[in-house]
């Protein structure tokens, strides 16, 4: 049975680690989620739909840079937590190594960057003439911030290896009270909202990225620059190698991601992409909850396999891909039952497609969810090329069946679509290369944590569906889902979606749990 152990004491270890990691991270998800929801509700306002459609288009390269820094984080935390498995001998050479990497990569991005928004500008976007230049000094601001996210991107890394969450839930909420004190400013401000907004998101970016920088440079030994001691070349090529392929992935999501806007924009407008912006919003922050666990699990998976230790890292791997959907499906299933309400509540004006459009984003990411730690656990075990270049193929090609689809004239929520099944796709991408990389049992996987998991979500909807579907009043059906969902949901989840030895685990943990509080409470007293 594949499952994670929890009688070593390695494995308790390795459990009390990521729980405590994961509370950091939670508590600084419960702050910024619902403050970056009331932002998306002031800037909406204040930029009224069309310069916020603008925004999210020029701009979107904001979102494409999480992605960027996240992605690129990885690689080399990758390295920096396989070489902690392994003793941490060469954490420094690394660490200066990385930073070269990212300046070299740094530069080459920008300068692709404004080569490809010449040709967006003159030829490409469909931006009304009175707000064109007010875009290009927002795609100057984004340019700016991208070489500082992708130069800082080794600190990112360095942070993770060492399992800091506490910092990086502190930064994290630091970083959401700054973007309120933003929106507020660009409520009342009388210059132009877009530029403002467009020039202080950048400063904003370049603040929190250098107070990583000097937080990494006091507290570890590892951040010393010196090229001419640490600057290892058999490192640097392996690491570059990494690297590349890494960042080949990494481009190709970001260039989905801001394709997708592109081809709305050419075909539909930009206020379109408002209600685009809007939905990735929703989704990266209901999104957050698994995000925060998987980000607590990865440097486990990655030290483990440095440690040579295959059986605990594929459990992990295995486990995470069932907890982190059950996780994102917590909070999916009562904003999918409830939406068109909750968007009235939550926007003054609700853009037109966007309940469309967030419906397919929250089902794609449903689909996604499975398969993000079996690609933790490849780029954990190494040698990604042959991974990464399918992976690049498959995230492109959707954009290509969307561009015809509108050219058909279909409307536009067809591309979310396109997205779903490019996620079922990489879905058999990963479990491929997961088979050939580190032996994953793929009928095991798919019976338990796709069938199972699967299955659990549908039931769990469905039964909530037909308890609320004829209460008319609106307040009254919140009332009845809230009360019903948590013993539903949980119900559902420890006689479906977990299977017999999992149950057993998790009954063990919550005895341990309490034993541990009362005894604890025995000897305060």
């Amino acid at each position: 049975m594949t499952t994670i152990s929890t009688t070593s004491h390695k494995g308790k270890e390795n459990a009390k680690r990521v729980a405590k990691n994961t509370g950091f991270l939670y508590i600084r998800m419960a702050i910024t989620v619902f403050i970056s929801l009331y932002v998306t509700r002031l800037l909406l306002a204040s930029l009224g739909t069309e310069d916020f459609g603008i925004y999210n288009l020029v701009a979107g390269i904001v979102a494409m840079l999480v992605f960027l820094n996240a992605a690129m984080a990885a690689a080399s935390q990758r390295f920096m937590s396989y070489a902690h498995g392994q003793g941490g001998g060469k954490l420094k050479s690394i660490f200066n190594v990385s930073l070269l990497l990212h300046f070299i990569i740094g530069i080459v991005v920008c300068l692709l960057l404004e080569f490809v928004g010449y040709f967006l500008f003159e030829s490409v976007l469909n931006i009304p003439e009175e707000r064109l230049q007010a875009a290009k000094y927002v795609f100057q601001f984004m340019v700016t911030s991208t070489f500082f996210t992708i130069i800082c991107v080794p600190y990112d890394a360095l942070i993770n290896a060492r399992e800091n969450m506490l910092f990086v839930a502190i930064s994290g909420v630091l970083e959401s009270f700054f973007k309120l004190g933003v929106a507020i400013y660009i409520t009342y401000t009388d210059f132009d909202k877009l530029i403002t907004f467009g020039l202080l998101m950048a400063l904003l970016a370049i603040l929190m990225l250098c107070i990583k920088w000097v937080y990494c440079h006091k507290n570890y030994i590892e951040a010393e620059v010196n090229f001419k001691k640490y600057l290892d070349r058999k490192l640097f090529y392996e690491m570059g190698g990494f690297a590349s392929w890494s960042f080949l992935g990494a481009s190709s999501s970001m260039l989905t991601m801001y394709g997708q806007g592109i081809l709305l924009n050419v075909f539909f407008g930009s206020i379109v992409n408002a209600a685009q912006g809007v939905a990735n919003q929703v989704s990266g922050q209901l999104g957050a909850l698994s995000t925060t666990m998987l980000k607590a699990l990865t440097p486990m998976i990655v030290r483990s396999e440095g440690e040579g230790d295959r059986r605990v890292m594929l459990e992990a791997t295995m486990m995470g891909s069932k907890l982190s959907f059950f996780l994102i499906a917590l909070l999916y299933i009562p904003i999918m039952l409830e939406m068109s309400y909750l968007f009235s509540i939550w926007l003054v004006e609700v853009p037109k497609f966007l309940i469309t459009f967030c419906y397919l984003l929250l089902l794609q990411n449903l689909v996604r969810q499975f398969f993000i730690p079996l690609e933790v656990g490849i780029s954990a075990v190494g040698h990604i090329k042959s991974f990464q270049l399918v992976f690049s193929f498959i995230n492109i090609f959707p954009l290509f069946i969307a561009w015809g689809l509108f050219a058909l004239g279909y409307p536009p929520h067809f591309i979310y679509i396109t997205m779903i099944g490019r996620a079922i796709v990489l879905g058999v991408n990963a479990l491929y290369f997961s088979k050939n990389k580190f032996g994953l049992n793929i009928v095991f996987f798919i019976k338990n944590n796709i069938i199972r998991g699967g299955g659990a979500f549908a039931l769990i909807y469905l039964l909530l569906y037909f308890m609320t579907s004829n209460i008319v009043d609106e307040q009254i059906k919140l009332l009845v889902l809230a009360l019903a969902y948590i013993p539903v949901f949980t119900l559902v989840l420890v006689f479906i979606g977990f299977n017999t030895y999992e149950r057993n685990t998790l009954k063990g943990f919550i005895i341990k749990y309490y034993h541990s509080k009362f005894n604890n409470k025995v000897k305060f007293s």
